[in-house]
């Protein structure tokens, strides 16, 4: 439990056993129809970056399971994000850099925190809800990242995410990992491993981007 703005929140947290190991913060689905922190996806996308030597944490937005408070239509969930990621923080002053990883609702609140934290060095954001929610405010996006859909996905349909890539990707400086799950519906039932996978392949090749050059 940690301190969030409105009450307590719930969390789940792995440290790494790395020194100043870098940090992801990984944010569930909607609250109002089942997502908390114990979401497959959820999970597969903390586990993931667990098993790269990242401090993990992934936690229950306001309302939901032991988190104190109530839904907020995504202002209050926005806080609630910025004060588990200040918690992260502390406990890791020294860290190497910051992720943010969200699946449908938590893409949405973890892009709008990305705008708002400029130390964020790369996102994950499976089947964003481009038709429910505006993401116009990714003007200029931070940085570039990697976006899942599912083909089959009908809550967040893939030509919406492809045509919300398209706009990111014509910005200075980003670049957009697109991949689509031609078989996957919104739940990704059977391509979890999918995205593990596809997230520790991204993750890697950003990683080796990060990396100073050499010179002779």
């Amino acid at each position: 439990m940690f301190i969030g703005p409105v009450g307590q929140l719930e969390g789940v947290y792995h440290q790494s056993t790395k020194r100043n190991a870098p940090l992801a913060l990984v944010l569930h689905p909607h609250p109002l129809h089942g997502g908390s922190l114990k979401n497959r996806v959820t999970f597969t996308m903390a586990r993931t970056f667990q098993d790269m030597g990242f401090s993990v944490l992934r936690y229950n937005s306001r309302g939901v399971g032991r988190s104190e408070g109530r839904y907020d239509g995504g202002i209050g969930e926005i806080s609630d994000a910025a004060y588990a990621l200040d918690w992260l923080q502390e406990i890791n002053p020294h860290s190497s850099e910051i992720w943010i990883a969200g699946y449908s609702f938590g893409a949405f609140v973890g892009m709008q925190l990305l705008m708002r934290r400029p130390e964020v060095k790369g996102w994950i954001s499976v089947a964003p809800p481009a038709d429910d929610y505006d993401f116009g405010f990714l003007a200029p996006c931070p940085c570039g990242g990697l976006m899942i859909a599912g083909g089959r996905d009908q809550l967040a349909p893939e030509p919406s995410i492809r045509r919300l890539v398209e706009k990111l990707n014509t910005q200075r400086n980003v670049t957009v990992d697109y991949r689509v799950f031609d078989a996957a519906d919104h739940i990704f039932s059977r391509q979890v491993r999918a995205i593990s996978d596809a997230i520790t392949d991204h993750v890697n090749t950003k990683q080796a981007d990060f990396l100073p050059l050499e010179h002779d």
